[in-house]
């Protein structure tokens, strides 16, 4: 995906984020980073108490997924799909524009048939 979003420079250098560290860092409540785990397929690691630990890939990838749902606006099924497919979205076409070609479509139809009414039958 071109729109790799990077680590930030200023994340401590350890291996494991418990979830906390990472909600801060992301701006999202940690019931959020749960949520996006099943949706997104994220296996954090597990300590022996139990605690998700993340580590700085798992970071990478939710600054990712925070990215497309919150600054571009998709889905989380659509964000899901994009990332599951490492591609673009594909380039959206407005209503106006699909409104005016149908517009065109239907001026040309009816030239169509007017010319046909004015011809009468091709063999007499």
């Amino acid at each position: 995906m071109s729109d790799d979003i990077p680590i930030p420079p200023d994340l401590p250098d350890k291996l494991y984020f418990r979830i906390g560290e990472v909600a801060t860092l992301l701006g999202v409540e940690p019931h959020v980073l749960r949520y996006w785990e099943g949706e997104f397929g994220i296996r954090p690691v597990r300590s022996m108490s139990g605690q998700r630990l993340y580590r700085k890939q798992d970071i990478a990838r939710f600054l990712k997924i925070r990215h497309l749902l919150h600054e571009k606006g998709f889905t989380v099924a659509g964000a899901r799909k994009l990332l599951k497919e490492g591609g673009q979205p594909a380039p959206g076409i407005s209503a106006d524009v699909v409104r005016d070609a149908m517009d065109r479509i239907a001026e040309m139809r009816s030239r169509i048939a007017g010319l046909k009414d004015d011809t009468g039958p091709l063999w007499g």
